[in-house]
C-alpha cells in the first residue's frame, strides 16, 4: 500500500512493536521514517499487515534488513524471544522505536492488574531499546496508567525508560529495582548514549483532528546524547494540539446573520437535527482561541477528514451482513439489531465519536451505534419523536480511526473491530512522529 511505500527526504528509520492493525506503523512511515521490522502477535493483526505491504519471515528464519523500496520483515510470535540486536551488529542505526503495548493491564475497561498482569509488556519496549538504542522513542497507552493506583508503577515506568540500561534482574520486585534506579539518576558512570530524555502528555486525540474522542498517554523519549533536542519545548509545542471543542461550537453557531459554517458544509442536514444540536449549545459563542473546529462523525464520513468521498448511506434495506461494494469502499457492510438503553447510548453524527474500543466480549457503551438523522414517530418520547439508530460499518470506524480507505482489515467483522480498538489513530501518531522527526532534523543540523 502507498502508506508503506513513503521514501522520506532523508533516509531515517523505525521499527514498530505491537504493530496491531498498523495505526502507528502507518503514522510514524508517512512522517518519514522508512519501516525496519514489525512484530505483532495477534494472527489476524499479522495478515493485516501483510496485506497491507509488509512480508511475513518465515518461522525459524531470521529477519532481514529491509532496503529502501523494499518490503518491512513482520516478525509474527511473542515479542518476548525477538532479537534485535543484529541492527547494531551490522552497522543498522534506528532513528525511532514506536510502540504501544497492550493497554489491558491498566485499562479503565478491564481487570486493571495492572504490572501484575502478564500482558504487561514495558519490560520489552526496554529490552528492545538496550538492543538497538534508538535515537527516540513514542510509547502510546490508556490515560488508566495515570490513575492513583498505578502511579507508583508508572513512575517506575518512566525512570526504567530513563535507564534502561540498569537491567532489572530476575527475582527483583520493581520496587526493588525503582529503588536502584533512583540511586542511579546521578550517575555519571552511565553514559549518554545509554540515557534517555522522557516525558509525558495525556491527550485527546481530537484535540489533534482526530473525530474521535480518545484520551491516551504519549510517552516520548530523546536519546541523552542528542544534546540539541529540547524536549522541554517539544512537550510544549505538543500539549495543545491545533482543535478545540470551543472552535467547532462557533462553527455551528455562525455570527447570527449567517448560518454556521459547520452547516454551509453539510447542506444536507435536516432542519429538526440542525434545531436540536443548536438547543444544547450556549447563546454566546465561545471566545476565539484561534483554532480548528473538532471534526466530527459526520466529518468523518463524509469524506472532511481526508479529503475524501462521502460514504454511501446504509440503509434499513442493507443491514443484512452483505458486502454490496457500495461506491467502492469495502467494509462498509450494514449491520442489523443495534440497540440502545441506559448506559449503551450511541454515537451522535454532530459531536467526535466516542472511544472505539476492542472489548472481548464485545464493545460495550453504544461505542459502535450511531444515531441517525431520521427519525419515526414515538408516543412515548417527550416530543414524539425518536431518531433511528444502527451499527456502524467497520469502514466508518476506520475514518474515525483515520486509517484511509484503502487500508486492507483482514478478519471477520468482530476481529477487524478488535484491530481497530486496538490502533493508535492514524493522524494522532502522524502528529506526534513528524514533530519528533523535525526535533531530530533540527538537532542534528545544529550539532
Amino acid at each position: 500500500m502507498p502508506e508503506l511505500e513513503q521514501g522520506p527526504a532523508k533516509d531515517r528509520t523505525a521499527v514498530e512493536l505491537f504493530a496491531g492493525g498498523g495505526g502507528l506503523a502507518m503514522a510514524v512511515t508517512r512522517a518519514g521514517f522508512r519501516p525496519l521490522l514489525f512484530n505483532e502477535f495477534a494472527k489476524r493483526a499479522c495478515e493485516t499487515l501483510v496485506a497491507n505491504r509488509a512480508e511475513l519471515v518465515p518461522e525459524g528464519e531470521e529477519p532481514w534488513i529491509p532496503e529502501p523500496g523494499q518490503k518491512p520483515p513482520l516478525v509474527a510470535g511473542d515479542v518476548q524471544t525477538l532479537d534485535m540486536s543484529y541492527f547494531r551488529q551490522n552497522g543498522v542505526e534506528v532513528d525511532i522505536l514506536a510502540g504501544g503495548p497492550p493497554c489491558q493491564p491498566f485499562s479503565l475497561g478491564g481487570i486493571a492488574k495492572g504490572d501484575e498482569d502478564k500482558r504487561n509488556m514495558f519490560p520489552q519496549m526496554f529490552k528492545a531499546i538496550r538492543q538497538i538504542q534508538p535515537k527516540a522513542v513514542i510509547c502510546e497507552n490508556v490515560r488508566g496508567l495515570l490513575r492513583p493506583s498505578f502511579k507508583p508503577y508508572f513512575e517506575y515506568i518512566i525512570r526504567e525508560m530513563e535507564l534502561p540500561f540498569v537491567e532489572r534482574q530476575e527475582n527483583v520486585s520493581w520496587s526493588q529495582h525503582d529503588e536502584e534506579l533512583k540511586r542511579r539518576m546521578t550517575d555519571e558512570s552511565i553514559p549518554p548514549e545509554q540515557r534517555y530524555k522522557v516525558r509525558y502528555l495525556e491527550v485527546n486525540a481530537a484535540n489533534y483532528g482526530v473525530p474521535q474522542i480518545r484520551r491516551r498517554v504519549i510517552i516520548v523519549a530523546f536519546r541523552s546524547d542528542l544534546k540539541k533536542v529540547d524536549i522541554d519545548a517539544f512537550v510544549a509545542s505538543m500539549k495543545e494540539g491545533d482543535y478545540s471543542e470551543d472552535a467547532l461550537i462557533r462553527s455551528m453557531l455562525g455570527d447570527g446573520e449567517n448560518e454556521g459554517e459547520y452547516w454551509q458544509r453539510h447542506p444536507d442536514v435536516p432542519n429538526h437535527v440542525k434545531e436540536r444540536v443548536l438547543k444544547r449549545l450556549p447563546m454566546t459563542p465561545p471566545l476565539d482561541d484561534g483554532k480548528k473546529p473538532w471534526r466530527t462523525l459526520r466529518d468523518a464520513i463524509a469524506g472532511v477528514c481526508a479529503d475524501g468521498k462521502a460514504l454511501p448511506e446504509i440503509t434499513d434495506d442493507l443491514l443484512d451482513r452483505t458486502e454490496h461494494n457500495l461506491g467502492g469502499f469495502t467494509d462498509h457492510i450494514g449491520w442489523p439489531d443495534a440497540r440502545i438503553y441506559d448506559g449503551h447510548t450511541p454515537n451522535e453524527l454532530d459531536r467526535p465519536a466516542k472511544t472505539v474500543k476492542a472489548g472481548v466480549h464485545g464493545v460495550p457503551g453504544g461505542e459502535s451505534v450511531m444515531e441517525l438523522d431520521k427519525r419515526v414517530r414515538d408516543k412515548t418520547s417527550p416530543d414524539g419523536w425518536r431518531y433511528k439508530h444502527r451499527y456502524m460499518t467497520v469502514r466508518e470506524t476506520a475514518r474515525v480511526m483515520t486509517f484511509p480507505d484503502d487500508w486492507v482489515l483482514k478478519g471477520p467483522r468482530g476481529e477487524q473491530m478488535r484491530q481497530l480498538g486496538n490502533a493508535v489513530p492514524v493522524l494522532l501518531g502522524e502528529v506526534f512522529a513528524k514533530a519528533v522527526a523535525t526535533a531530530l532534523d533540527k538537532a542534528e543540523s545544529e550539532a
